[in-house]
């Protein structure tokens, strides 16, 4: 019985040990777990995009004359190229133009083609000639505003845009963004977050939609773009993600005082703020993702920002003509610096481009990926700690690259494809998955240290006074 006893006690002790040991290890694994996350390696080091988008400017006209990159042809500092102007009869050469406001030129589908002109790229003079001047609607395709004087061929350097041309030196400059599509503002900001454009004749049925490079407008933010959008896989994938929209209110000027001139009454227009005309977004409960830019400011604040956002701008520091070039950099910069003093600075990757060209000149022909696009080439900057320092990316780009990156890094590569997301619609191609397009994931290099934030002056010295815009 003692025996017996002894040996009980000692099976039963040596349970007893094991079981505590095994309690105390899972303890400790849980402890550790939470206290030191597994370390998050190559694109998943990016917890957060941000897609910034503003208006209307060729690469040329801002980048041109950028060491390195695809600018303007020169020969001893002096453009080799020029483009006709029918008035003079003369061949006008690309110039410096330092003014803050320009007019640039029409810049719907048919000004596109004519721009492009079968690839002899010389058609922005004449196309400039015919838009109408003045018009009361500063976001018609069809006008030429805030100049008397045809500017098309005008560029800025780094003494007009300077605070532009410091990220693009610090950080990723693509010199082969293409707008997604071969037409105006309203198609490219459909394509940015959708991958497509296209009109629907009956707004709840994806399968009533074409495509199309003039679509329909949602009128009061009514739903009708009936196609599938990035914002239902993200939500089916619970990836959270805002839209934020930079109206000049009183809770905006709190935290970018370049929005608040007394003399701006200036609003995001519903051709730059369509996530709500798409119905999913209504169906998926989703509306409430669109906000101010204050809540943008609020949760980078707050640590609490989504993984994914977009900033749409209102006319006044959108860079579209007329809106000044001075007071938009200001606005982007204000944004920039936000996220770089904020703890989200170490996981994000911001996306900066301008939707479409505008009308001004730029010399390299876009590549044909489907009879939609790509349309003009426009700037594109990559700022994250990961980017490459000081590099210029000559990939063929376009916003379906974003796109692309967003579905890699939050959802395994998941596509918009109707054959497989769960929401079919006619869209004729999957385009994050085109042959020809470059992979953002080249901008980035996640075995390097990260790089610090560059805090730049929201109102930087320019070569001349800045034009306000009236």
């Amino acid at each position: 019985m003692k025996i017996f006893f002894r040996s009980r006690f000692k099976r039963a002790g040596v349970v007893f040990l094991a079981s505590a040991l095994l309690l105390l290890s899972l303890a400790a694994g849980c402890s550790s777990s939470n206290s030191s996350a597994t370390p998050l390696t190559g694109i998943n080091k990016i917890q957060h995009v941000i897609v910034i988008m503003q208006e209307n400017r060729s690469f040329d006209s801002y980048f041109g004359t950028y060491p390195g990159a695809l600018g303007i042809p020169m020969q001893n500092g002096v453009p080799s190229v020029c483009v006709p102007d029918p008035r003079s009869g003369q061949c006008v050469k690309p110039y410096h133009d330092p003014n803050t406001v320009n007019g640039g030129g029409p810049h719907n589908y048919v000004n596109a083609v004519a721009d492009i002109d079968g690839g002899k790229m010389d058609g922005f003079i004449a196309q400039a000639e015919k838009g109408n001047r003045g018009c009361g609607n500063t976001t018609n395709p069809a006008c030429t505003n805030g100049s008397t004087v045809d500017d098309v061929m005008g560029y800025k350097t780094a003494a007009d845009i300077p605070n532009y041309w410091s990220y693009a030196q610090h950080f990723v400059l693509q010199d082969h963004m293409f707008e997604p599509v071969n037409s105006w503002s309203f198609p490219s900001h459909l394509y940015l977050v959708s991958g497509w454009a296209a009109t629907c004749s009956v707004p709840s049925n994806p399968q009533s939609c074409v495509s199309t490079v003039d679509p329909q407008l949602s009128k009061n933010n009514r739903p009708i773009y009936a196609w599938t959008d990035l914002t239902y896989l993200l939500n089916k994938n619970n990836v959270s993600w805002g839209y934020y929209l930079a109206n000049n209110n009183s809770e905006n000027c709190a935290y970018i005082q370049e929005l608040c001139p007394q003399y701006s009454k200036s609003k995001v227009p519903n051709i730059w703020n369509i996530l709500p005309g798409f119905t999913d977004v209504h169906s998926d409960n989703q509306v409430g993702n669109i906000q101010q830019i204050s809540q943008f400011f609020t949760s980078l604040q707050s640590n609490n920002l989504p993984k994914v956002s977009w900033i749409a701008p209102d006319g006044y520091v959108s860079e579209h003509p007329p809106a000044s070039t001075a007071v938009g950099q200001s606005y982007v910069t204000s944004i920039i610096n936000a996220v770089m003093k904020s703890p989200e600075w170490n996981s994000t990757a911001i996306f900066l481009t301008w939707d479409d060209w505008g009308g001004f000149y730029d010399q390299v022909l876009p590549p044909v990926v489907d009879s939609q696009g790509y349309g003009l080439r426009v700037p594109g900057i990559v700022i994250s700690p990961y980017a490459k320092q000081g590099y210029i990316d000559h990939q063929d780009l376009s916003f379906d690259a974003y796109i692309a990156f967003i579905e890699n890094d939050f959802m395994n590569g998941q596509r918009l494809n109707p054959a497989t997301d769960g929401r079919p619609d006619p869209r004729p191609d999957v385009r994050e998955n085109a042959a020809s397009l470059g992979n953002l994931i080249n901008d980035f290099n996640f075995n390097q240290s990260p790089a610090p934030p560059v805090i730049l002056p929201t109102t930087p010295v320019f070569s001349i006074t800045p034009t306000p815009n009236s």
